[in-house]
């Protein structure tokens, strides 16, 4: 669930205003933060940077197409494995479609915290953008 935000105030107002944020999404001149978390213990903003929607498309793509999921089943990025009937083998299963997919290696470490699709598109810009 998303939550937009839209405010023009002094650096330390904001914070007070999004104090009781845990996650929120954020766009600023023309570029889109999907994740933007707030850290309660120092009242600090972390903005991570979400893979582009072509890609979290792709990855889509080849999760419905691993888990042989009919074509009404809705995968986004939020969606996690299991609770689209991935086990441990599915997964490993769609980590190599990515591999092959997008001329990549996954680490197995890397790959056991892979839970949701936007994990794996995050993981997959991550390693394209180490390799250029």
């Amino acid at each position: 669930m998303a939550t937009t935000m839209s405010f023009s105030l002094k650096p330390n107002q904001a914070l007070n205003c999004v104090s009781n944020l845990k996650t929120s999404s954020l766009s600023f001149k023309g570029i889109s933060f999907s994740s933007i978390r707030l850290n309660p213990a120092t009242r600090r903003l972390s903005i991570t940077c979400a893979a582009k929607p072509e890609t979290v498309s792709k990855v889509c793509d080849i999760v419905k197409k691993q888990l042989a999921l009919s074509v009404e089943t809705e995968v986004c990025g939020e969606s996690k494995f299991a609770a689209l009937g991935a086990d441990s083998l599915d997964t490993v299963e769609i980590v190599m479609g990515l591999e092959e997919e997008f001329g990549i290696s996954v680490e197995e470490d890397s790959a056991q915290s892979i839970t949701t699709v936007q994990d794996a598109a995050d993981l997959i810009e991550d390693l394209i953008s180490k390799k250029a």
